[in-house]
């Protein structure tokens, strides 16, 4: 075999080599993009569901709140009892999203704005299962106050709770949409209830001063508005949650 025979073989090889490089550094790059793509398919998935699922922990938590106020008015021993029992939902609820995110973590390795989203969303999980207890607590001054006449009327009372259930689900729509506008808004209407609330606490400190007997009566309001409010301050911690998804500001919406 001459010498050129030898570089024309060896050419040939070289060719063959480069031709195979060039193959596998294209189904590495093919492979690479389709698992990132079935990465992110699996993640968006992940999300959604888990976005549903706070949206249905978040309706569970209104209709507690609105049925609480319910049986406070009506005397309703039986439905505050209700209420009561009611809470062990929210707080399944609850632990289901947390598993939910602790798993799309762990499998999904999001980074950047999905990993803030998940971990802003397992905090409105506990901030949710906080209001639920908050509603759990109306209820059980309900329960007290079943047996007794009732003092005054309950008109303000409904009206406090009417709104924090609205903000609740008011600001799980802006959650879902990152809606700063409708964030802000839901977090402005926690005036309305402290206004409420401050009105409610001076009608009652006014009847208990009147008569000793409506203290006991006038406490467990008392007791029941403040829960109530607590749970307006509540809401605008998810909708600060919202703002800083949206825009990466860490905002106090009620300073």
């Amino acid at each position: 075999m001459t010498e050129a025979d030898r570089d024309d073989i060896q050419a040939q090889l070289q060719v063959i080599l480069d031709d195979a490089e060039r193959d596998r550094v294209s189904a590495a790059a093919t492979t690479s993009a389709v698992s990132s793509a079935m990465r992110r398919e699996g993640l968006d998935r992940a999300e959604r569901e888990i976005k549903d699922e706070v949206l249905r922990m978040g309706s569970l938590v209104a209709a507690q709140i609105e049925a609480a106020i319910a049986s406070l008015a009506a005397h309703d021993h039986d439905a505050a009892t209700a209420v009561i029992i009611g809470d062990v939902r929210i707080n399944e609820a609850q632990r289901h999203v947390s598993s939910l995110i602790q798993t799309a973590i762990a499998t999904q390795g999001p980074v950047a704005r999905d990993l803030r989203m998940l971990l802003s969303l397992d905090h409105v999980t506990y901030e949710l299962e906080r209001i639920g207890d908050h509603g759990s607590s109306v209820a059980k001054q309900a329960q007290k106050l079943a047996p007794q006449p009732p003092l005054g009327t309950y008109v303000d009372l409904p009206r406090m709770g009417q709104l924090a259930a609205d903000q609740v689900r008011a600001v799980l729509r802006a959650l879902v949409d990152l809606d700063v506008t409708t964030a802000r808004q839901v977090a402005a209407v926690d005036d309305d209830i402290d206004d409420l609330y401050h009105k409610i606490f001076a009608e009652l400190v006014e009847l208990m001063r009147a008569d000793p007997g409506n203290v006991e009566r006038g406490t467990s309001i008392l007791f029941a508005a403040h829960y109530i409010e607590r749970i307006g301050d509540r809401v605008t911690n998810i909708a600060e949650d919202v703002v800083f998804l949206a825009t990466g500001d860490i905002e106090d919406l009620n300073p």
